[in-house]
Parts: structure tokens; sequence; C-alpha cells
């Protein structure tokens, strides 16, 4: 039987990149899944067709998580279509590389409306509706512990996503739900390929310093987020997972 069999999972921006991967994942393992996006239906649409190919249950549900009546729905219309909910991997999110000097209100409001907000009222909702035993994964940043110049932002807000989810498992531990975190270094995404990292000198430098020798494939991360949403993990939480092929 799927590790996963019966379970209903939530994967926020989950149109492209690492949430598509996610949420075909743990489709593959026997979840039905709400794929979740703000902008990109065309993306999600894609997604479900994937999923449903292969033989599993998804839904593409547009919703932005910097918005709480977003929130509420999302998850309202994932207990309508599935009847419950399991799983909540906070996927979405945004980032801007900038010197100090071209950092802006907006852009700040901007990463951590979404990247921290977000998570805190997707986690909330999910909290209120998993009955019994369930599992909520962040996605958090090698950046959060070791950042890039220009990364001022986006590092502040995957830390703020790694103290969550310390706070969060020891919260919500004693109802049996179990909250982790994946910290990935650099993944080869759409996201990553608009950077235009991949092909520069900074970017060669840190596929050289990574000891697997080459960039992470969303799929890398996918199968650590099954293994976290599964019962296989049932004793982590309160745990961040560094997968960047070893880099530090």
């Amino acid at each position: 039987m799927s590790s996963l069999q019966g379970k209903v999972a939530v994967v926020t921006g989950a149109s492209k990149g690492i949430g598509a991967a996610i949420a075909r994942q743990l489709a593959s393992a026997g979840a039905a899944v709400a794929v979740n996006y703000d902008s990109s239906r065309e993306g999600a649409d894609k997604v479900v067709k994937e999923i449903a190919a292969a033989g599993g249950r998804a839904f593409a549900v547009q919703a932005s998580v910097a918005r709480e009546t977003d929130v509420k729905r999302l998850f309202d219309e994932t207990e309508a279509r599935f009847g419950r909910v399991d799983v909540l991997v906070n996927n979405a999110g945004v980032y801007a590389f900038a010197p100090l000097e071209s950092v802006t209100e907006a852009d700040y409001r901007r990463q951590f409306d979404t990247n921290v907000l977000g998570t805190l009222l997707a986690s909330r909702e999910a909290a209120r509706r998993i009955k019994g035993a369930g599992s909520i994964i962040n996605l958090s940043s090698v950046v959060s512990e070791n950042p890039l110049p220009g990364s001022s932002v986006y590092s502040a807000t995957k830390g703020a996503v790694d103290a969550i989810t310390q706070a969060l498992a020891k919260e919500l531990g004693p109802r049996g739900i179990r909250v982790n975190s994946i910290a990935p270094g650099p993944v080869r995404t759409e996201g990553f390929a608009q950077t235009g990292l991949e092909s520069s000198e900074a970017g060669q430098h840190m596929v050289a310093g990574t000891p697997l020798g080459r960039l992470g494939e969303p799929g890398d991360i996918a199968r650590v987020a099954l293994f976290l949403a599964s019962a296989e993990s049932a004793w982590l939480t309160g745990e961040r997972i560094t997968a960047s092929g070893g880099l530090n």
C-alpha cells in the first residue's frame, strides 16, 4: 500500500518548480492533493493533469497565502473536495536579491507577507482542521544560516521560517501534528533560471563547492518532503533537514 493512501495534502505554490514536484510525489504515494497557485492557473492545471494521468487525485485552487480570506478558502475547498486535511507543505515563496541600498519597504513586505505570514496563516488553518496525526512541512533555505550578499531580506524570511518550525513543533506536538522544515540549496527551477545564476561565475562556484557536484533537482526535494509527510518520519518534529548536496 502506498505510504500516503487515504491522506489529503495541501501544497502551496505548487504550479511549478519544487512545489509541483512535491505535489506529484505526494500524489504518487497515494495522497489526494490540493495544488495551490497564486497567478499561474496554466501551471497548476498542468500539474493536476499529470497527477491524474498517473492515476492520482488532485485539483487546482487559486489563493494568495498572504491573504487570510484566501487561505481559509483554500482549506474550505480542499475539505469540500476531499473531506479532510492531513498534510500541509508550505512551499509558496518569493525572493529578490538586492544590495542594502536597494532594499525597499514594498519588497520587504512582499517577501515577508508571502514567506512568513503565509506560512503562519496556512499552518494555523491546517492545525484547525487536522484530526489526529498530521504533518506540516515548511520550505526554508540554506541561506537562513549562511546568507549570500544581497539576500538580507530573503534570508531573514527563511530564518523566521526556521523559528516558526521549532515553535510550532512544540505547540502542536501534543496534538500529534509534526512540524519540520526542508532547507534546499540551489535547485534547478524556473525561478532559479531567471536569476541567471546557473551560468554565472557565482553559480559555477556553488556547483564546485557542492560535494555531489551538481545543482539540485526539484525531485531531490520532493523525496525529502514525502519522507516528512509519511509515517516513516513519525519520530521527527522541529527538525530542519538540509537538502543541498553537501553545500554549506
